[in-house]
């Protein structure tokens, strides 16, 4: 991890730079499955899950027999840890169901919002180096309490032809209607146009690679919504002399496994621990299954020494981190000074682990810095809501008058005298 000691305000911008996502160069590959996609549907899904996943698949949808094989090969253990987090995930987004309120602006105009589920969801689960079992239960679950009728799910399978059982077992859990054997852009572009097996969905959710995402932003264009703009997954840890180095160490490690192109950032008022934690990075690393990925991302990570909290919290912010672990002494005063962070972790027992599976906050938050303006998802990333209006007689010759001045003054005669012939009625 590289070192930085008492950085100038004008080096921020640089030091806080992200491994570079280059989705431009990707466009005319990714263009070429799209494009292939829309007309030769099912056809081009299985010939490109063959180049790609090299893996010659007979159909695409998963069966009922693989389901229920799936279940039987799920440890109980696992299990019970999956019912636990989707419980955990569920209690937590059921809380934020929206409950309209008519509101009377004026005597005579009244207006409220319902909140609709989306009616159609496309979940795209990856696959490659881990089964990612606990993104199904972040995503279906809350799809699941908004009422979308159809969700719909997406995952590469392996070179049998097969989809983790874990993987099956949660979306079974969740509530995923229907679970297709289909990765990379061709499961965006399956989802995103519909082809003989796969439902076209209105908006689709779900972390990827660099394919996925310039997939997602293709297709977000004119053909179907997606959840958020994504890159490399991030965390920071912002400490003090309290915090406890061997816990630091651990959490950037943790964020470290997940792919090559992951950041870890410790910011730090203390040079002791610093000192501390890069030892323990060093410690920890050679102990970990998945060192050699954790070894690289670490070449993207670094360690930051400021003067006071002020400047850590104003870096902070700026830097704008998926993932912020606060270990101070007053990380609840701290906290409240965080206005750009995807989710945050408060003290020292509280690792980014716990809401990457079981706590029940959600884990597909906005990266890259996109935290200044996205909120991770939600139950709202699930629904619309829908404004209505009802006006009656007092209503409309209370606001009417200046509805026909303000039309007038846009010279928009028709919307005028919509209005004016109303006032006019008897």
């Amino acid at each position: 991890m590289k070192k930085i000691i008492y950085p100038d305000k004008a080096e921020w911008a640089d030091m806080l730079r992200r491994p570079a996502l280059h989705t431009e160069t990707l466009r005319d590959t990714v263009k070429e499955v799209l494009d292939r996609l829309k007309s030769e549907g099912d056809r081009a899904v299985i010939e490109y899950e063959e180049r790609f996943d090299k893996v010659k698949l007979d159909a695409l949808a998963v069966t009922e027999a693989e389901m229920a094989e799936a279940e039987k090969d799920v440890p109980i253990e696992l299990k019970a840890a999956i019912m636990l987090a989707q419980k955990n995930i569920h209690a937590f987004h059921a809380a934020q169901r929206f409950e309209g309120k008519k509101v009377q602006t004026v005597p005579g105009v009244t207006c409220w919002q319902k909140a609709v589920a989306i009616e159609k969801v496309g979940l795209y689960i990856p696959g490659g180096t881990a089964p990612l079992f606990s993104t199904v239960l972040m995503l279906a679950t809350p799809a699941q309490i908004a009422g979308c009728k159809e969700i719909v799910l997406c995952t590469p399978p392996d070179k049998a032809g097969k989809i983790h059982p874990a993987i099956l077992y949660a979306a079974k859990l969740a509530g995923v209607n229907k679970i297709f054997k289909a990765g990379g852009v061709q499961a965006i572009g399956a989802m995103a146009y519909g082809t003989e097996s796969v439902p076209k969905v209105y908006k689709i959710f779900g972390p990827g690679n660099q394919y996925v995402t310039a997939a997602k932003q293709q297709v977000s264009l004119c053909d179907v919504a997606i959840d958020m703009p994504a890159g490399p997954s991030e965390v920071e840890v912002l400490a003090d002399e309290t915090a406890n180095p061997v816990f630091v160490a651990a959490d950037l490690l943790s964020q470290a496994e997940h792919g090559v192109d992951s950041q870890a950032m410790l910011v730090t008022t203390s040079e002791k621990l610093m000192e501390e934690v890069e030892y323990e990075v060093q410690r920890q690393l050679a102990l970990l299954s998945r060192w050699e990925i954790a070894e690289k991302s670490l070449a993207n990570s670094k360690l930051i020494l400021v003067k006071d909290m002020d400047e850590a919290i104003a870096l902070t912010n700026e830097y704008a981190p998926e993932h912020l672990i606060i270990e101070t002494r007053d990380y609840e005063e701290q906290a409240e000074r965080i206005v750009n962070a995807g989710s945050v972790f408060l003290g020292s027992l509280s690792p980014e682990s716990a809401g990457d599976y079981a706590s029940g906050t959600n884990h597909t938050l906005p990266t890259n810095g996109y935290a200044k303006a996205y909120g991770g998802v939600g139950l709202d990333s699930f629904i619309r809501k829908i404004t209505f209006q009802e006006i009656t007689r007092e209503g409309i010759e209370i606001i009417g008058p200046a509805i026909e001045v303000m039309a007038a003054n846009e010279q928009l005669s028709a919307h005028k005298n919509a209005v004016t012939v109303r006032l006019k009625a008897k």
